[in-house]
């Protein structure tokens, strides 16, 4: 959806002059709920820089990567900020697709950046986007269900512990389902959940000659589990849920347990937002046979791209977004548990943010320990926990994405979802040059 931001009748007189000249900025950003505190603040950014004008395009999260991806590519300069991912960052770079960010003001604080979150962002020692917020990927389960079946959370649980925890809360004919999952398709989406389900089981995208494994035995293992976990005990029409959907299924109280990104505990802490609020846990993303690649690394950024012609303004406007100044101004105006996480130590340094979230150290580690160097059991060619860090990912995901949620959805069987799905990336990858 398009929304222009109109400034307020009052006070129009005062600033007529500045809105004469001001230049406006289009920022295309996802629908995520930081994001749209962010767009929230528009008169706050407006305030401090009379200058700038700014102009959302807001859109649901394959929306907007289609979007994105066709008009940098193109060069279409329809948007003056792009809010894209780790995985988007270094290979728009390598492109020259992006604004190289290497002359940040001081104030900016470019160390007081996470680390793993700073390095995924960067080619070559730049910065090519700013993070707006990071995340991992964890466990989040009613306490009051597993105190009342008797279940005590592990410190680190195994998904077939998950598997028989989900039997024994599932209350469809409540209303109350034992787990949820993303099953919406999409390289982002469910495959986001699904190659970290594949990298614990063992297996992963390719092997070290570039060769898809899809349809191997690990893959097989993995993606029957989850299509008969949550055929068995997920909510009815999982092929529609993604993050979005899921976050509010969970903080209605309808899941017993969710498995996805760390960057949704502020909400479900948050009593004006959660009906879980006062009887929400919190643990690491389940393992199965392995440890490695079982928790994601992400982070959602502001990138400016070439094709803009208001860079000046739209690297002020960026900087000011993911500065430690609007980390303070959401803690005042939102709430501390409303901060965008997982891209400052600052945050987690700060006593306001440690006594509202409870998760935040927890969290931090998470970010911190996922490493997309070492995320399979055996060595694999790419660089990425639930990407792989090649242009064609992005088609080969959803790809492979859309055939398993046909499995999901029964329109077919996992292993002729899998078969299916093997020959499309092998065929893709055969084009791209990979191999004969």
């Amino acid at each position: 959806m398009y929304l222009k931001h109109v400034l307020p009748l009052a006070g129009a007189a005062t600033l007529a002059s500045f809105a004469a000249h001001a230049e406006t900025i289009t920022v295309a950003t996802v629908n995520n709920n930081d994001m749209i505190i962010m767009q929230g603040l528009t008169d706050e950014f407006e305030k401090a820089h009379p200058d700038i004008d700014l102009e959302w395009v807001v859109l649901e999260e394959n929306v907007l990567r289609q979007r994105l991806t066709t008009d940098i590519a193109t060069d279409g300069g329809q948007f003056d900020v792009m809010t894209v991912g780790t995985y988007e960052v270094p290979i728009w770079a390598k492109q020259d697709w992006l604004v190289e960010l290497d002359d940040l003001p001081e104030s900016y604080n470019e160390d007081d950046l996470i680390k793993p979150i700073r390095d995924g962002l960067s080619q070559d020692g730049s910065l090519y986007a700013l993070p707006f917020y990071g995340e991992s990927s964890m466990m989040y389960y009613r306490t009051d269900l597993f105190e009342k079946a008797g279940i005590e959370m592990s410190d680190q649980p195994t998904w077939d512990q998950v598997q028989d925890w989900a039997s024994q809360i599932n209350d469809p004919d409540n209303d109350v389902y034992g787990i949820c999952l993303r099953g919406k398709p999409g390289w982002g989406e469910n495959m986001a959940f699904v190659s970290t389900l594949v990298n614990t089981f063992g297996g992963r995208w390719f092997d070290e000659d570039w060769h898809p494994e899809i349809n191997s035995p690990e893959w097989k293992e993995a993606v029957s589990f989850y299509v008969d976990l949550m055929n068995k005990y997920g909510p009815p029409g999982a092929t529609s849920n993604g993050f979005n959907e899921n976050q509010a299924l969970f903080s209605s109280g309808k899941c017993g347990m969710w498995v996805d990104a760390t960057s949704a505990a502020g909400k479900f802490y948050d009593a004006d937002e959660s009906q879980v609020a006062d009887k929400l846990g919190f643990a690491p993303a389940p393992i199965a046979k392995t440890p490695k690649g079982s928790n994601w690394l992400w982070s959602w950024t502001l990138a400016i791209p070439t094709s803009s012609d208001s860079k000046d303004a739209a690297k002020t406007f960026i900087t000011w977004a993911t500065s430690q100044e609007y980390i303070e101004l959401v803690g005042e105006k939102e709430g501390w548990t409303s901060v965008p996480p997982g891209t400052r130590e600052s945050t987690y340094e700060n006593p306001k943010y440690q006594e509202a979230a409870p998760f935040a150290d927890f969290v931090l580690n998470a970010i911190q320990t996922a490493d997309p160097t070492d995320s399979t059991l055996k060595p694999s060619p790419y660089i990425g926990v639930q990407t792989v860090n090649i242009p064609e990912f992005q088609s080969v995901g959803t790809q492979v994405g859309q055939m398993i949620g046909a499995a999901l959805s029964g329109e077919q069987s996992v292993d002729a979802a899998l078969d299916q799905a093997q020959r499309s990336v092998e065929r893709t990858m055969r084009q791209a040059g990979y191999y004969d």
